[in-house]
């Protein structure tokens, strides 16, 4: 990250500060605004537990986006991105439990995962765990629509940014569902994983808060909504593959999640499809048997991390993924030509960071 200015990153540094100022007086306030969540004991737990789940880190990418995005129009206060990072975080946060939920993750950012803690809960009663659970998730999703609905801003401009919402909302539950069929075929082909990212992660992690960004600035995206879709593709597929690799290579405490993770809730990610290509025999066997098993241990992980570095599938990847973030950077550079370069600058440095972050 050093290769970003360091008014980039003071930036970046304001925006996300500012932002989980905020986020934490819109959790306290909440409950006064939902009528009748006093009410019983589960509704103020759900509130509580998302609460803690969207407060507890993050790396508030979407927001810095968000406000980076309107800084490419103009310097000026825009009203209406304060409603919109709101909603971008609460549908991460809507996301992230339904990710727990389908892989059954016992721990998220560095705590339990709402899952799991409404299993400790209800230590006797399995599905209204899970029922509550799901619960806490649409109660995410429906709260960052909420949020934006509310936002003070003439009825056009709160039009277009919902719709703009409404369509990543949409588009996060079908990258779910391509979720569930990738680790369900025998073997999904790469056209398979890239529609995947598309979903999952670039167009609402990066595309959505480009677009909320500009529209809320006054900017029209017809002339510029190519470039983006290309931009939020390759540095989605970068950093989705940075995901995969420090799954394996990455350290659990600075990650927050135990180490192999993909490895047993059996994902055919980037990494293990290139595992099962690169290696034969024994340590082919080794991989495939620990694919999907409850039964492997922290030292089956070790052991397939090793397996990895000696067929370097991590030079591997890593050079995939600054394929993509130097396309992405590229793309990224052809905007100083229409917008605000200091802006522009750190949209090409972000996927240069994001191909070595840590975490």
């Amino acid at each position: 990250m050093s290769s970003t200015t360091p008014s980039a990153l003071e930036r970046v540094a304001g925006h996300q500060q500012r932002f989980n100022a905020a986020f934490e007086k819109y959790f306290a306030d909440l409950p006064g605004d939902l009528n009748g969540a006093h009410l019983g004991r589960f509704p103020a737990r759900c509130l509580e537990l998302l609460a803690q789940l969207s407060l507890r880190g993050g790396k508030r990418v979407r927001v810095a986006l968000l406000y980076e995005a309107a800084g490419l129009v103009t310097g000026e206060e825009v009203p209406g991105l304060a409603e919109a990072a709101l909603s971008l975080e609460l549908l991460h946060s809507h996301a992230l439990i339904l990710d727990d939920i389908m892989d059954d993750s016992p721990t998220r950012r560095g705590g339990p995962s709402t899952y799991y803690a409404c299993r400790e809960d209800l230590p006797h009663n399995p599905q209204a765990a899970l029922g509550l659970a799901m619960m806490v998730g649409d109660l995410a999703g429906f709260l960052a629509l909420r949020v934006l609905f509310g936002a003070d801003l003439p009825a056009a401009s709160k039009q277009t940014l919902m719709d703009v919402q409404l369509g990543v909302t949409t588009d996060t539950v079908i990258g779910q569902v391509l979720d569930l069929e990738r680790d369900v075929l025998p073997s999904p082909d790469e056209a398979l994983l890239e529609t995947l990212v598309e979903y999952k992660t670039s167009r609402y992690t990066i595309l959505a808060p480009l677009r909320l960004g500009l529209l809320a600035a006054g900017q029209d995206l017809a002339e510029h909504e190519e470039s983006l879709r290309r931009y939020a593709q390759l540095a989605g597929l970068s950093g989705q593959i940075r995901d995969d690799y420090l799954d394996l290579f990455g350290d659990p405490e600075t990650t927050g999640k135990p180490g192999g993770a993909d490895l047993r809730a059996g994902r055919l990610t980037y990494l293990t499809r290139q595992l099962l290509a690169v290696t034969s025999g024994d340590e082919h066997a080794t991989v495939k048997a620990a694919l999907g098993s409850p039964h492997c241990t922290p030292q089956t992980v070790d052991r397939i991390r090793d397996i990895a570095h000696r067929n370097n599938v991590h030079t591997r990847l890593q050079t995939a993924i600054d394929h993509y973030a130097r396309a992405a950077a590229d793309e990224a550079a052809s905007w100083h030509r229409h917008w605000n370069g200091q802006a522009v600058t750190l949209f090409e440095q972000l996927p240069l960071w994001n191909a070595r972050r840590t975490r």
